[in-house]
């Protein structure tokens, strides 16, 4: 067998995050939206801080196929979001959440979900059989994004599989190493200098029926879209900007977009390779948590976190009854 790990289904959520032609808000009631306006929950980007807790809350409840053999191929009929990719580099896999890939001379976080912990035990076993560390894997590429542009974005990976071997037809036989294929909207968003190819959560009736039934939460992380960086030299569609000042009407919208992509390790970002369709002026339908959830989960979010009191400054005159200011004593001058 020449490899062990499972292909990505197209059809599951690349742990990318999406939105449709429609938002969806409380108990599935869907509300007509623009595609014009950028992403709002990019304005509540984490801190520094907030980074690893971000990248952990990545690895949780994502629903991605189960079957450790299939090899699906990334051609698929239809458009659809997607963003999957090959690296290889020297893995440090640990059991506490902090295992890395070192890719040149750069170090990123490696993570999987749990329905991808045999995809993990295999990978483990793999490089204590062989003793071999560094590896061919198939990944899903994450963008960590901060609320000041000047503040760089982070890059981690979400291991999908590794290949002991080229296998055609499939992901690791169609991809080079550090090649990504995207499917996405081309676009600014308001914390990356960079534009970025924006991948959202495709549309099915059971995530519908999901969402219909989760709560405000877990409709805004399910529905969270990715935004990778892409360097796109003369581009035939300019990335779409946002533009508050102008008409809802005379906004516009991004294109959608099918490419081949490098990851250029030690900047971050992705270069463009190939065009692989043309640029689509309609997105293929993808779901969006909506404005109501979104300020729902902000202020649940507030309410949680604790709050430090300070303790109260004690009034002037109350401070000046318990310490009276004392009178300077005189010395008298001594008599010649």
């Amino acid at each position: 067998m020449a490899m062990a790990f499972a292909e990505p289904n197209p059809n599951e959520p690349n742990n990318t995050e999406l939105h449709s032609s429609v938002d969806f808000g409380q108990a599935g009631q869907e509300e007509k939206t623009s595609l014009s306006s950028p992403d709002q929950s990019l304005q509540n980007s984490p801190t520094s801080d907030e980074a690893a807790s971000l990248l952990q809350s990545l690895s949780e409840d994502e629903p991605v196929n189960q079957d450790a053999e299939s090899q699906i191929d990334i051609e698929d009929p239809g458009a659809i979001f997607q963003a999957v990719g090959i690296i290889t580099g020297e893995v440090n896999l640990t059991e506490d959440g902090k295992s890395t890939v070192t890719i040149g001379r750069s170090q990123y976080p490696l993570f999987y979900v749990p329905r991808k912990r045999k995809v993990f035990d295999a990978l483990q076993k793999e490089i204590e059989a062989t003793g071999n560390r560094n590896q061919r894997l198939v990944v899903y590429p994450k963008a960590i994004h901060f609320p000041r542009k000047e503040q760089p974005h982070r890059i981690a990976f979400q291991l999908v599989g590794f290949d002991r071997g080229r296998v055609e037809e499939a992901v690791s036989g169609e991809l080079l190493d550090l090649e990504f294929k995207f499917s996405g909207l081309w676009q600014f968003i308001p914390v990356c200098s960079t534009p970025c190819i924006s991948v959202f959560r495709n549309f099915t009736h059971e995530r519908l029926e999901y969402i219909k039934q989760a709560e405000p939460a877990q409709k805004v992380k399910f529905m969270k879209a990715s935004h990778l960086p892409l360097l796109w030299k003369d581009a035939p569609v300019r990335p779409f900007r946002f533009n508050p000042k102008a008409a809802k009407e005379d906004q516009g919208q991004p294109a959608f977009v099918t490419l081949k992509a490098k990851f250029l390790p030690g900047r971050d970002v992705f270069g463009f390779v190939a065009l692989l369709a043309p640029p689509q002026e309609t997105p293929p339908k993808f779901l969006k948590a909506s404005k109501k959830d979104k300020a729902t989960v902000q202020q649940a979010s507030k309410k949680d976190k604790p709050r430090v009191q300070q303790a109260p400054k004690p009034k002037k005159d109350n401070f000046e009854r318990s310490h009276p200011q004392q009178k300077p004593i005189l010395k008298k001058k001594l008599e010649l």
